[in-house]
């Protein structure tokens, strides 16, 4: 009976191979070469340090190990074969095995430190999926494409939250930026999305969609904490609401001209509404076939280049506007990042709706680009 292969087995040349620190073996063996032409004795035997040294960046402690051990067997044939002293040899030899030692200890921490990101980064990536859930390409009569980058590296996620759902008063969405970093801030953002996701489904009205989340945030914020957001929605064919509380105003395009829509009365932001006694105002726009709106925080309009110039978003989306909103804030987001230098240093959002003419509707509902997170580095 002929046995079947392991496929295990067909991967661990590959896998030892990619073990070897070749780079460290060839600097070791570089350096004895050179002593062995130039009969220097044992002049280079303190460089061989190098060779753990540099495995210890790369490789884990038992690489560093094979490469100090390595370089101790040669300056020891070096030293014998140049006739040094035993009290120099034996010096030599003994600070090559403290940095052998050093060095393996060095890997062996950044190995933990290593896992331990990975797990953080999994736990972050959970996180994120569970506070702003994907979504869709296609939400009612609306194509939708969203890109959100985390100023935080390895965090994934920040401050910034969208979300945007189909409800029995149409299709209604947020895009809000929360005041403050860090695990703070996330706990702000998962609280107003909570609120918003909830009261949106319950309320018919969508001022007091805003006003719950107002409520909730009055009794679990800080006197200096505040949230500024746009809440829109869609209740009839051809009419959208939109309600700013400080935030940047949204960009309407239509017929290929791009258009700020500034509130009608200004607002404070969420969180504030006791202290200054005003309350948001429902505006009500036209949004037809073709009419396009981008939402989005200021991370991306405070993105400062080396000579300490904004991003030109309006620009930007007038030269990338077309009739796929994923190509569009895909465009921009390169764009954005190409004008800061590769990084940011603030959460950026992007969410632009689009209400396609009818026979371009698409008939399914497959999540593409929408929702998609990304850690901008260099």
């Amino acid at each position: 009976m002929s046995m079947a292969p392991h496929h295990g087995d067909d991967h661990w040349p590959r896998r030892l191979i990619a073990a070897v620190p070749v780079l460290p073996i060839l600097i070791v063996s570089a350096l004895v070469l050179v002593d062995l032409v130039g009969g220097t004795g044992m002049t280079w035997v303190p460089l061989l340090a190098t060779g753990p040294a540099l495995a210890a960046t790369t490789c884990g402690p038992r690489s560093v190990l094979c490469v100090g051990l390595l370089a101790a067997a040669m300056s020891v044939t070096l030293g014998i074969r140049g006739g040094a002293p035993d009290s120099q040899l034996a010096i030599a030899l003994s600070a090559l095995l403290v940095v052998t030692l050093a060095c393996a200890l060095t890997s062996a921490r950044r190995g933990r430190r290593e896992r331990v990101l990975a797990a953080v980064r999994s736990v972050a990536e959970a996180a994120q999926h569970a506070l702003l859930q994907p979504i869709p390409a296609t939400v009612g009569p609306f194509r939708v494409a969203v890109r959100y980058s985390a100023a935080a590296a390895e965090a994934r996620i920040g401050g910034d939250l969208y979300a945007l759902v189909s409800t029995p008063y149409g299709v209604r969405l947020i895009v809000g930026d929360v005041r403050g970093k860090g695990l703070p801030a996330v706990g702000t953002a998962a609280l107003v999305l909570g609120v918003f996701r909830e009261a949106a489904y319950d309320e018919p009205d969508l001022l007091d969609v805003v006003a719950r989340i107002e409520r909730s945030l009055a009794r679990n914020l800080g006197s200096d904490d505040f949230v500024t957001a746009v809440v829109a929605g869609y209740p009839r064919e051809g009419h959208l609401e939109v309600v700013n509380c400080g935030h940047a105003p949204p960009l309407l395009v239509r017929d290929g001209v791009v258009v700020p829509v500034e509130p009608d009365r200004p607002a404070p932001p969420l969180g504030l509404r006791t202290l200054s006694g005003e309350t948001p105002a429902l505006q009500v726009l036209p949004f037809t076939d073709g009419d396009q709106l981008l939402l989005y925080t200021d991370g991306v309009t405070e993105a400062r280049n080396h000579e300490r110039e904004f991003y030109p978003l309006a620009e930007g989306l007038a030269r990338h506007t077309c009739g796929e909103p994923a190509d569009t804030v895909t465009a921009l987001h390169d764009e954005l990042l190409t004008h800061v230098g590769g990084r940011l240093h603030d959460d950026a959002a992007l969410l632009l709706l689009h209400k396609p003419t009818a026979p371009d509707t698409p008939a399914t509902r497959e999540p593409s680009g929408a929702g998609r997170i990304e850690s901008c580095s260099p």
